[in-house]
C-alpha cells in the first residue's frame, strides 16, 4: 500500500518538477520600421512617410552555409511599424529583418541597401531585454515628390557647414 502511494505521489509530482526545471520560453520580440523614400534619396528624410500593410519577414541563415533556417512574417500597422515575436535563440546564426512587399503601388520598389536590417537573436550577448530594435528598412517611390528638391537642398546647406 505504501508503494502505491508513494508512486502515485511520484506520478503527481514529476510533471510539475519537469515544468519547474524547464527553462522558461520568453519570445524575443523584433520591432522595426518600414518606411517609403519619396525622394528617392537612399536614407530617411522629413519628406519620409512610413507604410501601413507592409510585410516584413525576419530570416535566419547558418552561418557558414547561408541556408535559411528560419522564417517568420508580419506586417506594419497604421503607423508602419512592425512586431514579430521570435520564440528561439538564434545564437549561431545571422538573422535579418526584410521587406517583402509594400501595399503602396507608386512605392514598391525596395530600397537598396535599405531593403534588410541585421537582428541579434540571441541571450547570450549581455543585452537584458528580449526586446529588439531594428534600423528601418523601406522602399523607394517610382518617382522623387515635388517637394525633394526643398528638402535636399537643406541637406546640402548642413554638409557645407562644416
Amino acid at each position: 500500500m505504501a508503494t502505491r502511494v508513494s508512486f502515485l505521489l511520484l506520478l503527481c509530482a514529476l510533471p510539475a518538477l519537469v515544468a519547474a526545471i524547464r527553462p522558461e520560453r520568453n519570445p524575443f520580440t523584433v520591432r522595426g520600421r518600414v518606411y517609403c523614400d519619396t525622394c528617392r534619396a537612399g536614407f530617411e528624410t522629413s519628406a519620409t512617410t512610413y507604410i501601413a500593410g507592409a510585410e516584413v519577414v525576419v530570416e535566419c541563415k547558418e552561418r557558414n552555409t547561408l541556408q535559411v533556417v528560419y522564417r517568420k512574417n508580419g506586417r506594419t500597422d497604421s503607423t508602419g511599424t512592425y512586431k514579430i515575436l521570435v520564440d528561439e535563440d538564434h545564437a549561431d546564426q545571422v538573422c535579418d529583418a526584410k521587406v517583402v512587399s509594400s501595399p503602396q503601388s507608386d512605392c514598391n520598389e525596395a530600397a537598396p541597401g535599405r531593403d534588410q536590417a541585421r537582428v541579434i537573436l540571441t541571450r547570450n550577448n549581455g543585452i537584458a531585454s528580449d526586446d529588439r530594435a531594428v534600423n528601418a528598412v523601406g522602399f523607394m517611390k517610382v518617382e522623387a515628390a515635388s517637394v525633394c528638391a526643398e528638402v535636399l537642398k537643406q541637406y546640402e546647406e548642413f554638409d557645407n557647414e562644416n
